[in-house]
């Protein structure tokens, strides 16, 4: 079986209040993340997507060294048709230094999201991250 491995950051803010940013997809809404590349190290790879997709570098966050969330799942991807495709899914917690402008690439629009949980936004991915960031943050 194939095997990829996407790897991203959720990005909170915590003024004006506690959020944290989404991008939009026609189709839905997701964290800034994308594909391992070669030499990259996990938090390269979600470092450098994440400025590729909102212009926020690297040095406006502060990336929350006792969280990771990992998760792996079989899927379809268009490009590989016919197969199942296991992904490593891997998504750092990073906290603005402070306020920024979002620049994006390839993506129609974000949203950032009030911390309020539980949320109800993706039943595959993003649900079961928010809820493990929200017991990381009730420890």
């Amino acid at each position: 079986m194939r095997k990829l491995k996407s790897c991203g950051v959720i990005v909170m803010q915590t003024h004006p209040q506690m959020s944290f940013l989404l991008l939009c997809y026609p189709d839905r809404y997701d964290l800034p993340k994308g594909h391992i590349e070669a030499g990259e190290d996990d938090l390269a790879c979600a470092l450098r997507e994440l400025n590729e997709e909102t212009g926020i570098h690297a040095d406006d966050i502060d990336i929350e060294p006792g969280f990771r969330f990992t998760d792996i799942y079989q899927t379809r991807y268009k490009r590989f048709p016919g197969e199942k495709i296991e992904k490593t899914l891997v998504i750092f917690l990073g906290f603005l230094k402070q306020e920024v402008k979002v620049k994006l690439n390839g993506h129609s629009d974000y949203l950032w999201v009030e911390w309020n949980p539980p949320h109800n936004i993706q039943e595959r991915t993003i649900n079961p991250l928010l809820k493990e960031l929200q017991r990381y943050f009730t420890r």
